[in-house]
């Protein structure tokens, strides 16, 4: 396994390793291309996420989409707004 999914519900996987662009990108049973290289312990997205779709990471939401995501993806601060410490 190349990348770890903590729930079903995430549409986020924390890498286990660093990946370059076009990596096969082993999460469970499935297999996503990385779109770019991204650092170990990084977040890649699993799915296509809209601007303002919620970041779904241990099945809770921890940020939304600043921008459109797509699958393979970086997830990080250039793309994603933390939701913590936000009013409701």
């Amino acid at each position: 396994m190349d990348a770890i999914r903590l729930s079903p519900e995430d549409n986020v996987a924390t890498l286990l390793r660093a990946v370059a662009k076009g990596d096969k990108v082993r999460v469970g049973t499935t297999e996503i291309e990385a779109g770019e290289a991204i650092a170990l312990c990084h977040k890649i997205a699993l799915i296509d996420i809209e601007p303002g779709d919620r970041i779904v990471k241990y099945g809770d939401p921890i940020g939304e989409a600043t921008q459109a995501i797509k699958a393979g993806a970086h997830v990080h601060v250039h793309n994603l707004r933390s939701l913590r410490a936000r009013a409701k």
